[in-house]
C-alpha cells in the first residue's frame, strides 16, 4: 500500500534537526496530534509541536537544544515524563511512547513505557492520533491508523477505541470532544455523544480549574452557541453550570408564555461573538440573565417578571466564579457589573433623558462601549421592523452618550468639591455632614442641577451646608 508523505508539512529546519538528534540517540522519533491534524485542516501555524519518542523524550530534548545553536533551556516535568523547549516563539513538547491504565477515581493514569502504537491508542480522537515520522528512512510519512484522514474530511470527531472507556478513563475527553466540535466546526459521532451523556456524572472527578480552560475556549470559538448545546445536550452543563439550565423552558400561565431564556442566551453569546473576542465580555453575554430563573413571578396584572433580576444575577457572578475557582479580581467585577447594568441602556432607548445618561456614563465608567456592545448583542428579535427599531435607538443612545461625556465630563469623574474643601470652608472635623454634601454635590451634578464645574459646586456647596445648619 501506497504510503501518504507530508514532507512539505516538517520542511522546517526544527524537524531535521529532531531528526539528526534521534538519529544520533537511536531512537525513533514522530510528531503527532494537533500540528498534524491543523495542517492537513490548513489552519495556520501551529504555537506549539508534540513529539513522541520512542525511547526517552527527555534525552531527546536535551540533545535537540544542545543542537540548536540558541542552546533553549529545557524544562522537565519529571512527574509526567516530558520536557520542553522554545524554538522561535514555538513551544515543543517532548514524551516517551507510553501505554496508560487508568482507575475509576482519578483522571491520572498509570504509566508504562510503550510503544508509537500503543501512545496512538491512548489518543482522545482519531484526528489527534495521526503522526508524521521523523526518521531518516521514512521522513514525513504519515502513520493514521484509525483513519484520522477520513474523519478531518467528513467533519468527525471519534474516539480510536471504545468511546465509553475513553470517557471514562479521562473524563475532561468530553469536554474537550465538545470544544474541538465547536472550534473546528465538526460532529460528534453518535456513538460517542452517547457516551459522554452516560458517563455525564464522571466529569465531576476533573478539576474545575481543567474544566474552565476548556470553557474559555469554547466561549472564544466562533460560534460558542454550538458549544452550550452540547453540553447542555449530554448533561454536562447540568453539572458545570446548573444557572443557565434553570434558564431553560418556556411556563404558560392563563394564556401568557415567556420566552425561553437559555436559547436567547446563546444567540446573545453568538451575537456578541460577531463584533469582540474579549472572553469576559463574552462570559458576561452568557451569565447576563442567570438572575432571571430565581426572579420569575406571575401575577394576572402584568404577566411574567423578572424583576432585579441584573441585581440577583450580578451576585450569583460571584458564587459562579467561586466555585468554578475562576479569578474573583477585577475580571470578575467586570463580568459583576455588565450584568448589573444589562437592561441600564435598553430602557435608555425608549426615552433618552441627559440625566439618565449621566447617571449610565457614571456607572459604567470605562465599560461604557463594552456595556452598550452587551445590549446591543441583545436584542434577538426576529421581527426585522423591531429589530431595526432597536438598533436605531441604540445608535440615537451612544450620540447621546458622546454628547454628554464630552460636555459634563462625567466618565470616572470625582466631585469637584473635596472633604477637605468642605471641611475648611465649614470649620469641621471628620463627620458624616462631609459625607452627605459630597453625595449631594454629585446629585446635582448628574442630574443636571449645576455644571460639573468648581464655582457651580461650591455655591452649591454653601447652600447646602447652610440647609444642615452649618
Amino acid at each position: 500500500m501506497q504510503k501518504t508523505n507530508y514532507k512539505e508539512a516538517i520542511s522546517s529546519e526544527i524537524f531535521s534537526i529532531i531528526s539528526c538528534a534521534s538519529k544520533e540517540l537511536s531512537i525513533k522519533s514522530y510528531v503527532i496530534g494537533g500540528f498534524v491534524r491543523d495542517y492537513i485542516l490548513k489552519r495556520g501555524s501551529a504555537k506549539d509541536i508534540d513529539i513522541v519518542a520512542v525511547g526517552n523524550g527527555i534525552a531527546l530534548a536535551r540533545k535537540v537544544s544542545n543542537l540548536l545553536p540558541s542552546k533553549p533551556r529545557v524544562q522537565v516535568f519529571k512527574t509526567y515524563g516530558t520536557a520542553m523547549l522554545r524554538y522561535k516563539d514555538v513551544e515543543i513538547e517532548f514524551v516517551g511512547a507510553r501505554k496508560e491504565s487508568y482507575s475509576r477515581e482519578s483522571r491520572n493514569p498509570i504509566v508504562e513505557s510503550g510503544t508509537l502504537q500503543d501512545d496512538q491508542n491512548r489518543r482522545d480522537f482519531t484526528i489527534n492520533a495521526m503522526a508524521l515520522s521523523l526518521n531518516e528512512e521514512c521522513f514525513g510519512d504519515l502513520l493514521d491508523p484509525f483513519n484520522g484522514i477520513a474523519d478531518l474530511e467528513e467533519k468527525m470527531i471519534k474516539t480510536p477505541l471504545n468511546p465509553s472507556i475513553t470517557y471514562s478513563d479521562d473524563p475532561l475527553r468530553m469536554m474537550r470532544a465538545i470544544r474541538f466540535a465547536t472550534q473546528l466546526n465538526f460532529e460528534i459521532e453518535e456513538m460517542s455523544l452517547k457516551a459522554i451523556k452516560n458517563n455525564a456524572e464522571r466529569i465531576d472527578i476533573i478539576t474545575k480549574e481543567r474544566i474552565v480552560v476548556e470553557l474559555h475556549k469554547i466561549v472564544t470559538s466562533a460560534k460558542p452557541s454550538t458549544g452550550f448545546l452540547l453540553l447542555e445536550k449530554t448533561k454536562l452543563l447540568h453539572r458545570i453550570i446548573p444557572e443557565l439550565i434553570a434558564l431553560k423552558g418556556v411556563e404558560e400561565v392563563e394564556g401568557q408564555i415567556h420566552k425561553d431564556n437559555f436559547y436567547h442566551t446563546l444567540e446573545v453569546v453568538d451575537n456578541i461573538s460577531k463584533k469582540t473576542n474579549d472572553v469576559w465580555l463574552r462570559w458576561a453575554a452568557l451569565l447576563h440573565d442567570i438572575g432571571k430563573a430565581p426572579t420569575k413571578r406571575f401575577s394576572k396584572k402584568v404577566g411574567w417578571t423578572f424583576h432585579s433580576h441584573e441585581f440577583v444575577g450580578s451576585k450569583m457572578v460571584y458564587k459562579l466564579f467561586k466555585r468554578l475557582k475562576m479569578p474573583l479580581n477585577k475580571r470578575m467585577k467586570f463580568v459583576q457589573k455588565m450584568v448589573l447594568l444589562s437592561s441600564r441602556p435598553i430602557v435608555l432607548a425608549t426615552d433618552v433623558t441627559d440625566s439618565a445618561v449621566r447617571r449610565l456614563i457614571y456607572d459604567a465608567g470605562d465599560d461604557i462601549n463594552a456595556l452598550m456592545t452587551l445590549c446591543e448583542a441583545d436584542i434577538t428579535t426576529k421581527n426585522p421592523r423591531k429589530y431595526k427599531r432597536y438598533h436605531k435607538n441604540f445608535e440615537l443612545v451612544r450620540i447621546k452618550i458622546k454628547e454628554v461625556e464630552e460636555r459634563d465630563r462625567v466618565r470616572n469623574f470625582q466631585p469637584p468639591i473635596t472633604g477637605e474643601d468642605i471641611m475648611k470652608t465649614f470649620n469641621l472635623t471628620p463627620c458624616r455632614e462631609i459625607g452627605k454634601i459630597k453625595e449631594a454635590i454629585k446629585e446635582a451634578i448628574l442630574e443636571g442641577e449645576i455644571p460639573n464645574e468648581y464655582e457651580a459646586s461650591f455655591d452649591f456647596m454653601l447652600k447646602k451646608g447652610k440647609e444642615l445648619g452649618l
